[in-house]
């Protein structure tokens, strides 16, 4: 499918990319990858927060293609999908991710336990292999977005009452 076919079927809007949007979203990235190998934290926050790692990568290219999957039924299926369509995945990550999609939205919210350490690092490698992609594919297709550099925050934001 294309993109002129998602539109059509309401499964995209376009959508005007910034750097500083991106730059966002790569630092989002970053954090999510960051804390998801944190041993001190319950697996099951690990594994969502890797899956959030690789799904905020896919909604990065499709931000930086100039669209976006609207809010509702679908979004994060919609997300991942768009994977063929942006960086041109042959259904090797898209299935992959979409496996963790259903175990993370079975289990997050009914039940403890849902992912073994080894899946976890499964999502997590594979949650850097598509950074690793999206980062390529920016480069190659959409560059002027990555001029804004990566502000990865290191603590907690002050309240907005304690900004002077």
């Amino acid at each position: 499918m294309s993109y002129q076919e998602w539109l059509k079927n309401g499964w995209l809007r376009p959508h005007s990319p910034t750097a500083q949007e991106i730059a966002g979203l790569r630092a989002v990235v970053e954090r999510d990858l960051k804390a998801s190998a944190d041993p001190n934290l319950d697996g099951d926050w690990r594994f969502a927060i890797a899956y959030n790692a690789a799904l905020q990568c896919a909604a990065l290219a499709l931000k930086a293609a100039g669209y976006e999957v609207p809010k509702g039924g679908g979004m994060h299926h919609h997300t991942i999908e768009s994977l063929k369509l942006t960086i041109g995945d042959a259904g090797s990550v898209v299935d992959s991710l979409q496996v963790f999609r259903a175990k993370r939205g079975g289990g997050i919210y009914e039940a403890t336990g849902i992912a073994s350490d080894t899946e976890i690092e499964e999502l997590r490698h594979l949650a850097k292999e598509l950074q690793n992609r999206v980062l390529d594919w920016l480069r190659t297709h959409h560059a002027p977005l990555l001029k804004e550099p990566l502000r990865v925050h290191k603590g907690p934001r002050p309240r907005k009452r304690d900004r002077h």
